[in-house]
């Protein structure tokens, strides 16, 4: 099989695309023939040695798997060959074949193709338990996003539509502005033009986000949280800008608002049972047609490492899936 490699930790192109001995399944795992694979920030990171986990070298980069059940291991009841799933892992799925434990697989519904739920899981799991578990967030709230035009900014966007919330965008262009207001944000903010707090405080009548979700970090967070609401909640989901911003805590006593962590891969391993559910609630929702993964576009699993890249360079708008 072919697959991605990284052979050393660096940038994304040092990968390399090589013929590999096919995948068996051992007991309780399943082989899935990749169909398409997600590219996430995160899969930039791990190849460059600087996310949460560091796999030793060679490794393919890629967590988010859609394809067909190739083979199951002995004792595997839930899956069997041909079966259309899921398959979320830390890497490994920037290859033509994967296997992984058949009891994390996530069976894809009918009316959903393999790109549709390449492009979900992540985004919208990491995005669905940041607002309803973490944020908590209530239908008439105010929803600040941050580098909204992303793929976890466009979920944002979609899903706190979804759950009956104004959302405010924030992006650093007119252009992916746009591509927020068609995916249903009420207002829009060019945070390399105008001043996000002051914009922010106009758009809401002084009041305020209730809830901000902030992929970014860098030098917007602490602006964010400064125009929360009383009783504010900021999501720190992850550090795009590159910087891990220092917050004054004394924002958080005079606003009573808090900082809250969205560690949504350690949120499945946890809760495996309501991330489930939730995987479950949202593949509906995009059947439904009621969420709809904006595809930034859709190359051969050889053009990882130029996917990497205009990720890095921020010009991605929504999700890009690589087709095998």
């Amino acid at each position: 099989m072919r697959a991605v490699v990284c052979k050393t930790f660096g940038s994304p192109e040092e990968l390399v695309v090589e013929e590999l001995p096919s995948l068996s399944a051992s007991s309780g795992q399943a082989v899935v023939r990749v169909r398409a694979c997600g590219v996430n920030f995160p899969d930039t990171l791990i190849i460059a040695g600087k996310y949460q986990f560091r796999p030793e070298p060679p490794f393919s980069p890629g967590g988010e798997v859609a394809g067909e059940v190739a083979s199951v291991g002995e004792g595997v009841t839930n899956v069997k060959v041909g079966d259309r799933v899921i398959a979320l892992m830390p890497w490994g799925g920037y290859a033509e074949e994967v296997v992984t434990d058949a009891a994390r697989l996530v069976p894809i519904p009918d009316g959903v193709d393999f790109v549709q739920a390449a492009a979900t899981l992540t985004t919208y799991g990491t995005t669905y338990y940041a607002l309803a578990d973490r944020a908590a967030m209530q239908k008439g709230e105010r929803l600040l996003v941050l580098g909204a035009a992303g793929g976890v900014g466009l979920a944002a966007v979609q899903l706190g539509k979804l759950m009956g919330a104004r959302v405010i965008a924030a992006a650093s262009s007119p252009d992916k502005l746009e591509i927020c207001r068609a995916n249903g944000a009420d207002d829009l903010i060019d945070y390399a033009a105008d001043d996000l707090k002051e914009r922010v405080k106009a758009v809401t009548g002084g009041a305020g986000a209730d809830v901000v979700y902030d992929p970014v970090g860098g030098k917007y967070s602490e602006a964010a949280l400064r125009a929360t609401a009383w009783n504010g909640r900021l999501l720190v989901v992850g550090f795009a800008a590159g910087e891990i911003p220092k917050i004054p805590l004394n924002l958080t006593l005079l606003k009573g608002a808090a900082i809250l962590g969205v560690f949504w891969g350690q949120f499945t391993m946890r809760e495996p049972a309501r991330a489930l559910a939730q995987f479950q609630q949202l593949l509906a929702w995009v059947a439904e047609g009621k969420l709809s993964p904006h595809i930034h576009a859709t190359p051969p699993l050889a053009e990882a490492p130029a996917a990497l890249r205009t990720l890095l360079d921020r010009k991605v708008q929504g999700k890009i899936v690589l087709v095998v």
